[in-house]
Order: structure tokens, then C-alpha cells, then sequence
């Protein structure tokens, strides 16, 4: 980034003296995973900001983050562990424990010794991937705002609007749906909508006259929204001058982009804070599960909160469906989009679009960033 503040320059200095992180090592058998290193400690803005959109006290916010931390890595062993058996997996805040679903009764024991709770159901994780991918070969209505798998029902989720819900295309579509496989209809109050603006004043950047947020900073420049720009289209920065250039960008059907930079910019691991928290380093892309908290940076409503709901979603935009979508309760406003989704010090996403604001509350849309980064073969700039 161009502008320097003393903040700034003082991740900058801190980032010079930070290696990158050893691997984690695989699990070689169903045993207890290690305790995990403790999460770096969180500032008091960051649990502050989990207080308010989450309801929690600053000692539950804390521990809320160790225990999603050990979840990421219990989640990965045991989808190792369970192979075709796996269903799904959430993390529950109630319990502080992460949630395997399983289709054969003889895992549960193992994913126990692993650290997380169990649910026998009948349709497997694979099983319900296929199912929405008939889905997704379908012509969605307006009235049918998306899908996603949901390991919690052990179906494929069709969200419709509320007020749609008996529109006769809404279901025919239904009908097809539940002919495809496991499908639970669901309500929602409105069709979502990216949240990309006008131009106004901020610290974002501008394409046209479009002003979007930045994602993540990936060595060359950084990641973002695919509808915030087409490929070829050059970059403002948030004052006013050359930042970059759109080298590659997916809207609809995904929603990412790749802005690489020009001399007189540069990256670091960094998530603006906008003075409700400091601004946050980037150590990671480890997938949160289900039920986790994140949180989310933007040049418009800036740090905001709340949890993932849903993973693997179809959005159907006006512009057209967006596949493997991860759905969360933090409310974005236009000009939002494109910026960071982070889970702990973990980059998750960028974000896409949703429903409603930061006044009366709404859903949001992030497209998933290792996905993004495999697209593009770029890397993480990380600290």
C-alpha cells in the first residue's frame, strides 16, 4: 500500500523480523490430537468487536478462539480418519467442540479419540456434494435466493424468499430439487446482491466508477471480488492514483479476482483494523469450520462480526448463480465488496454480497480464498 501511517510502519517492521511458520504434521493415528499452540493473543479491539456482534464477555471471545483454533486441526484429521464415511463436520460454540457427522457407527470411537463429538446420519458428505451439483445444473427462479449443503441436517438447503415461497417457479424448482436427493427448504428475507458502490471517499480502491475493498495481499499484489472489475481494467488506489491492473477476474459462476501492482505499492499481511481493532496480521488460509466466528474488513461498514452458517452455497445473484460460496451473519453495505474475511489470524475469504446492513442486520457471502489463490497459482503474503 502506498500510504504509511505509524501503525503501518510498525507491522512493517515487526513483518521483517517474522519467519513463515513450520507445517503442521499429519496425524499418524487415532489419538488425541497435541493441545495446539495457544492463538497469539487477541487485542482488546478485536474482542471488543466479538462482544458487540457476538454477545461476548472479552474471556469468552478468548477461549472462543483457542478452542476454533484446535477445531481446524481436529476437522482435518478426522476427515483423514473417516475417509467415504465422513458427513460433515461443525463447530458448536455451546460446547466448544467441533462435530464429525459419520455414515458408519464403527468411526464414532475414533473421531472421539481425536477431541470431537460425533452424529451418525445417513447421507454422506460426497453424497451430498452430488446432490447440489444437480442443483447447480438447474435454472433458479429469483424467488430461490440459494443452496448449500448443511452437515447439521444432513441435507442440501434450499433457501427461498419468504414472500416466493409459493410462486409457482418456486416450486417447480423445489420439486425438482427434492427429486435430486436430501434437500430442506429453508426462508430468507430477500434475494442478496453484491455489495460493490459509487465512488465516495474512504480507504479503498476504485475501478471506473466503482469502489470496492481489497482482500488480501498475495505476493504481486492482491485478491478481491471478480464483479468489482474485468480483466485488462486498471486500479485506482485510495488516493486517487495507478494502483494495478485486473490480470484475471470470475463473476458470475465464482466471484474472485487477481490485481497485481505497480511499482510504488507493495504488500503486507496485514487486515485494516479501521480503529475499532488494530490492524491484524495474516499468518494463514486454514478453513474455519461451520459455527466458527469471523470477522470482516471493509472500506464501507469496516469491522464487523458474527459467525459461518453455511459453506458450499449456491447464490443466486440477478447476475447469475455463484457456486462454493460460504454464507456467515456478519452484515456488509455496498462499497464492501471484494474486502478480507478473516477467522482468528486466518484468512478465509473476500467478500461477494448478501442481504440488508449494519443497522438492522443481514447475511453475507464470502468466496473461499484458497480457492482463489489455486486459481490464479498465487501465494499468501503472510506473517
Amino acid at each position: 500500500m502506498k500510504r504509511t501511517t505509524p501503525l503501518r510502519a510498525a507491522v512493517a517492521a515487526l513483518l521483517l523480523t517474522i519467519g513463515l511458520g513450520a507445517a503442521h504434521s499429519g496425524v499418524a493415528s487415532a489419538t488425541p490430537l497435541p493441545e495446539p499452540a495457544p492463538a497469539a493473543p487477541a487485542s482488546a479491539g478485536l474482542l471488543d468487536a466479538m462482544r458487540r456482534d457476538l454477545g461476548l464477555t472479552a474471556a469468552e471471545a478468548e477461549g472462543r478462539l483457542n478452542a476454533e483454533k484446535a477445531a481446524v486441526e481436529v476437522e482435518k484429521a478426522a476427515r483423514r480418519r473417516t475417509g467415504a464415511a465422513y458427513g460433515g463436520s461443525w463447530f458448536d460454540p455451546a460446547t466448544g467442540r467441533l462435530v464429525v457427522a459419520v455414515t458408519d457407527r464403527s468411526m464414532e470411537a475414533e473421531v472421539r479419540a481425536l477431541g470431537a463429538d460425533t452424529r451418525l446420519v445417513r447421507h454422506s458428505a460426497a453424497a451430498l456434494d452430488r446432490a447440489k451439483s444437480r442443483l447447480d445444473a438447474l435454472h433458479a427462479p429469483a424467488g430461490v435466493a440459494g443452496w448449500h449443503v448443511d452437515p447439521r441436517t444432513n441435507s442440501v438447503v434450499v433457501d427461498v424468499v419468504r414472500t416466493e415461497r409459493q410462486a409457482p417457479d418456486v416450486r417447480s424448482f423445489v420439486a425438482r430439487a427434492r427429486a435430486g436427493g436430501p434437500v430442506t427448504v429453508a426462508e430468507t428475507a430477500r434475494t442478496p446482491r453484491t455489495y460493490a458502490a459509487g465512488t465516495v471517499g474512504g480507504d479503498p480502491y476504485y475501478t471506473g466508477n466503482v469502489r470496492c475493498s481489497i482482500g488480501f495481499s498475495v505476493y504481486g499484489g492482491f485478491v478481491t471480488a471478480g464483479h468489482c472489475g474485468q480483466p485488462g481494467a486498471a486500479v485506482r488506489g485510495w488516493d486517487g492514483s495507478a494502483m494495478g491492473t485486473f490480470q484475471g477476474s470470475s463473476f458470475p459462476g465464482d466471484d474472485y479476482a487477481y490485481v497485481s501492482i505497480h511499482s510504488g505499492w507493495w504488500t503486507v499481511p496485514v487486515v485494516l483494523g479501521w480503529g475499532t481493532v488494530p490492524d491484524q496480521l495474516v499468518r494463514g488460509s486454514s478453513e474455519a469450520p461451520v459455527g466458527a466466528s469471523i470477522c470482516r474488513s471493509g472500506s464501507t461498514t469496516h469491522w464487523r462480526c458474527g459467525t459461518v452458517l453455511a459453506k458450499n452455497e449456491t447464490v443466486n445473484y440477478s447476475q447469475g448463480a455463484v457456486y462454493q460460496m460460504t454464507k456467515t451473519s456478519v452484515c456488509a453495505e455496498g462499497g464492501d465488496s471484494g474486502g478480507s474475511f478473516l477467522s482468528g489470524d486466518q484468512a478465509q475469504g473476500v467478500t461477494s454480497g448478501g442481504w440488508g446492513n449494519c443497522s438492522s442486520g443481514g447475511e453475507t457471502w464470502f468466496q473461499p480464498v484458497n480457492e482463489i489463490l489455486g486459481r490464479y497459482g498465487l501465494r499468501l503474503h503472510t506473517a
